[in-house]
């Protein structure tokens, strides 16, 4: 028999109150059961072991006040994990641009996921909870891809949260990136209507296709080089992968873009010095859930993008 000498956090239910109306129920549980992977925690609804009004629930669902959970018992020995590396600790301290009474607003560095899972130990999210303090209640309202650097948003606490969720279902915040695409775009502005779908056998990969969620961006030409075009991109709809896809659908890519770049570029531009993908969340213009007032915020491209893009400026002398 089994011998276990750790704390055991035993089988229980939970009624969900007004502080946690709108947060979504693998954060709930990361935070409720502490450091345990999240790995576990996608197990444990994936099989079913926590129940939401007695029934089988996805990680995406969202919290109403009133639902009822059922949890398992959890060993916490059996789980263990360690805290976030304290380089990883200082790097997203170092990240803050903004930061109120409600929110946290940080230039996300490439490289970098914003929770943990897919194979990855630590991402931002536990990072600030490794720091503590003020910073361990912190939520995501928001995701960037971990190639993807720029403007990120976190939440101080719940109702805030669910304020900038309102916020963003309504349509109330502008998004701008900016994106180094392959190849000379020809005209200086484009509009793409363009329906985006998981695909089938792996939902980690986005496809144009009819019937899919509605999806439109808009790209602005800034600068054409030899072989590639700086381009300001506003993100109408949010769709996972949309600006990615998107520019790929019209043959123009983001350059460094490993999953739907152009893979000959890529390692020429690599050659160049573009070690990562060039894609970044550069401006949020929104409503301030603390002052009501609209609010906008810009985070700098990173010094290596900025150099590179003097280098290519010698390309169109």
């Amino acid at each position: 028999m089994k011998q276990n000498h750790s704390k055991k956090i035993n089988s229980k239910q939970i009624v969900i109150s007004d502080d946690h109306e709108g947060q979504r129920i693998d954060n709930f549980l990361m935070r409720y059961f502490g450091k345990i992977p999240k790995s576990r925690i996608y197990k444990m609804l994936r099989k079913g072991e926590v129940r939401v009004n007695k029934g089988r629930t996805k990680q995406t669902y969202k919290l109403k006040t009133g639902d009822t959970l059922r949890l398992p018992p959890v060993y916490l020995d059996e789980e263990k994990s360690e805290s976030a590396p304290r380089f990883l600790q200082e790097k997203v301290l170092d990240s803050i641009i903004f930061e109120d009474e409600g929110i946290i607003i940080i230039n996300k560095p490439a490289g970098i996921v914003v929770h943990s899972g897919s194979g990855q130990a630590h991402g931002i999210i536990e990072a600030f909870r490794a720091i503590g303090g003020i910073y361990e209640s912190l939520e995501l309202v928001h995701r960037l891809d971990k190639d993807t650097s720029g403007c990120l948003i976190l939440a101080k606490s719940i109702p805030v949260l669910r304020q900038l969720h309102e916020i963003i279902n309504k349509g109330d915040i502008s998004k701008t990136y900016t994106a180094l695409l392959a190849g000379q775009v020809k005209k200086k502005k484009m509009t793409i209507n363009r329906e985006l779908s998981k695909t089938p056998s792996n939902e980690r990969v986005i496809t144009v296709e009819q019937g899919g969620k509605d999806a439109t961006t808009i790209f602005h030409r800034e600068t054409v080089y030899e072989n590639a075009s700086l381009v300001n991109v506003d993100l109408i709809t949010g769709r996972t992968h949309q600006i990615r896809v998107h520019s790929e659908s019209i043959g123009h890519p983001v350059l460094g873009d490993d999953k739907y770049g152009n893979r000959i570029l890529n390692r020429e531009y690599r050659k160049k010095g573009l070690k990562r993908m060039f894609l970044h969340a550069k401006l949020l213009s929104f409503l301030s859930p603390v002052t009501g007032k609209k609010f906008t915020i810009e985070a700098p491209l990173e010094d290596k993008l900025l150099n590179f893009l003097e280098k290519l400026n010698t390309e169109i002398h």
